[in-house]
């Protein structure tokens, strides 16, 4: 069976190393050693200034958003992973989608003006499938009218903006490093914060608001990556040169045999890649579930990502429509692409695709 992804793991023997020093120490979670060795190394990585360690992606995005005080209305893209919206809305944040660019995927910079009311906070714009949103053009709008702005960047991990992470734009940056990530740590997530004041907010609100024993200022959760996540971490950062590598190498074969016959997502020039997704945009739903159907036949299961565009879930109000977004929604599909996939298992999903096309 081939799904959409598979999680890397790396040698159980170095892994092992790690959980040894956890069983002698007796240290597993409360920001552990490994857990501050592994910011440490990311940071340096990614080359940010702050990185906050977190238990998974979703609590990252709402960490941000009481780290940052929001209230009232945000925008954001109707295109993306569910926990985007879900997040605010369980945050009492609402939602005020716009529209995203049918190219890029992204959200629109030129959505997002019409949409801004006395009662918006904050732009959440998300880098879809690891492609860099317009930041600058998204940093102008936001300082115009005083507004924070968050980057989901769940799937932008080591993406480069004009040579430098696309994660030090916005207010914060958030990552998911969830296992069918390209960098995981089994569960997990982060926050990039440049403000160094925001940074002691953030690491006081994972754990449970606690500034100290005597002390807690703010109104917190249980936040906290732990010392076995770390330790995946870790083994995994090791190897995230060679996994690039490999899933660069299956996502070009894929361009070069599909070109012509699918739409592909257009990438920001000024940015790089990182190789997490490869996305497909056919001219129908129809062409789309016929493609799907052959491949599942024979146990190979793509994802429709992301499916159902956003603005139609039942619990937003007010009811948005946004065109745009669930056209391409219904049209996407995510082909397999790991770091282990077989050229002869890659040519044969090339091959259903274009028989079934």
């Amino acid at each position: 069976m081939i799904n959409v992804t598979k999680t890397y793991l790396p040698n159980k023997e170095k892994y092992k190393k790690y959980i040894d020093e956890i069983y002698e120490n007796g240290w597993l979670t409360n920001n552990g050693p490994l857990v501050q060795r592994l910011e440490k190394r990311l940071a340096e990585y990614l080359g940010v200034k702050n990185i906050v360690l977190v238990s998974n992606g979703t609590v990252a995005l709402e960490i941000a958003y009481r780290t940052l005080d929001l209230e009232g209305f945000v925008i954001t893209t109707p295109f993306s992973f569910v926990a985007t919206t879900s997040s605010l809305v369980t945050n009492d944040l609402l939602p005020i989608f716009a529209d995203i660019d049918e190219n890029t995927l992204n959200l629109n910079p030129k959505n997002i003006e019409k949409s801004i009311t006395p009662n918006t906070s904050a732009i959440l714009p998300v880098h879809v499938f690891g492609n860099a949103c317009e930041v600058e053009e998204i940093k102008q709008i936001a300082n115009k009218y005083n507004l924070k702005v968050i980057y989901d960047a769940a799937h932008a991990f080591d993406v480069k903006y004009k040579n430098q992470s696309v994660l030090n734009y916005g207010d914060i940056s958030t990552l998911s490093f969830h296992a069918t990530k390209l960098f995981h740590s089994i569960e997990g997530g982060a926050l990039i914060i440049n403000d160094d004041k925001l940074v002691e907010k953030a690491r006081y609100l994972i754990n449970f608001g606690i500034k100290n024993q005597e002390e807690i200022p703010h109104l917190g959760t249980n936040a906290k990556m732990n010392e076995f996540e770390a330790a995946m971490g870790l083994c995994v950062l090791d190897d995230i040169e060679e996994i690039k590598q490999k899933r660069k190498v299956v996502l070009a074969f894929y361009r070069q045999e599909l070109k012509g016959l699918v739409k592909f997502q257009e990438q920001n020039e000024n940015a790089t890649e990182n190789y997490s997704y490869f996305p497909i945009v056919f001219k129908s739903e129809e062409q789309l579930l016929v493609v799907q159907k052959a491949l599942n036949n024979v146990q190979i299961f793509p994802r429709r990502y992301f499916y159902p565009s956003l603005d139609t879930l039942s619990y937003i109000e007010p009811k948005q429509v946004m065109p745009i977004s669930r056209d391409i929604s219904k049209r996407i599909l995510c082909l397999p692409i790991y770091a282990e996939l077989e050229p002869n298992m890659q040519d044969k999903i090339i091959e259903i695709v274009k028989k079934a096309l």
